[in-house]
C-alpha cells in the first residue's frame, strides 16, 4: 500500500511526549497512507522528535511539556497554514489507533455533510474492549457531559478525531491537559458543526496501557466533564 493521492489535502497531528519507542512505527504507519504528517513533540525527554523527523514527520516542538490539548492546538495551527490543507486529524502517537481507521472516518467526512468525526471504542466493530476501569472512566464522562449526551456522542474522550477546515481554522484549544477533549465538544456545539461517531478499534499494548492515564487524571476528567457540561464558556 502506497500514499493515496486522494488524501493529499490531508494532514494528521501527532502530539507526542516521550514515544521514542514507537513514535517511528506509529508515523511510518500514517505516512503509508498520508503524506502530510506534523508531529508535535511536546517537551520530550528522549529523541521522540528526532525519531518522528527521520520518520518522515514534519516537527513542531516545544520547549517544555504542555500537554496534549496544547499540542493538538499547536499542531493543528501549523497544519491549517499549509498549502491545499483541507482535512485534518489527531492521531496518538502510543501507538493505539490504527491508520485503517482514520482513512475510514477520512472517507467519510468527504462522502458525507458532517464536519467532524471522531471515533467511539462503544461502537459495533467487534474489536477489543478497553480496560474495564479505563471503560469505566470514559463511558462515566461521556454520560456526564450534557453537550455530548445532546450530540449522542457515547465516546467523548476519543483522541482520533477527522474535521475539515472551516473546524480547523475555529478550533481555539485553551484546556492543556488531558481535558481538551471535553473543550473540543463545546467548541463543537458553540459553533454548531455537525458531528458524527464512526467506530474504531483501539490496540491497547502493553506498552500503551502502561503510557496510561492514571486513575486520579480519569477522575479529574469526569469532573471537568461534569463542570464544564454545566459553566457557560
Amino acid at each position: 500500500m502506497g500514499i493515496e493521492p486522494k488524501y493529499s489535502g490531508a494532514w494528521i497531528v501527532i502530539p507526542a511526549f516521550n514515544e521514542a519507542s514507537v513514535i517511528g512505527e506509529v508515523v511510518a504507519d500514517v505516512r503509508s497512507i498520508f503524506d502530510n504528517v506534523v508531529c508535535v513533540d511536546d517537551g520530550s525527554t528522549d529523541d521522540t522528535g528526532e525519531i518522528a523527523r527521520r520518520a518522515g514527520a514534519h516537527l513542531v516542538r516545544h520547549p517544555i511539556n504542555l500537554g496534549q490539548g496544547a499540542a493538538i492546538q499547536t499542531g493543528v495551527e501549523y497544519a491549517r497554514k499549509q498549502p491545499g490543507a483541507q482535512v485534518f486529524a489527531t492521531f496518538d502517537g502510543d501507538g493505539q489507533h490504527r491508520v485503517k481507521d482514520l482513512a475510514a472516518m477520512v472517507d467519510r467526512l468527504g462522502a458525507e455533510d458532517v464536519d467532524v468525526v471522531i471515533g467511539t471504542r462503544f461502537g459495533a466493530h467487534g474489536g477489543a474492549r478497553p480496560p474495564f476501569v479505563k471503560r469505566l472512566v470514559l463511558q462515566t464522562a461521556a454520560r456526564l457531559s450534557r453537550r455530548g449526551r445532546r450530540l449522542g456522542l457515547t465516546d467523548t474522550n476519543n483522541g482520533l478525531r477527522v474535521f475539515n477546515k472551516k473546524v480547523a481554522d475555529g478550533l481555539d484549544i485553551t484546556m492543556s491537559g488531558m481535558s481538551h477533549a471535553n473543550e473540543f465538544i463545546m467548541l463543537i456545539t458553540e459553533n454548531h458543526w455537525r458531528v458524527v461517531e464512526q467506530p474504531v478499534e483501539v490496540l491497547y499494548t502493553d506498552y500503551s496501557k502502561s503510557k496510561g492515564q492514571p486513575l486520579l487524571n480519569g477522575v479529574n476528567i469526569i469532573f471537568d466533564g461534569f463542570l464544564r457540561g454545566r459553566i457557560p464558556r
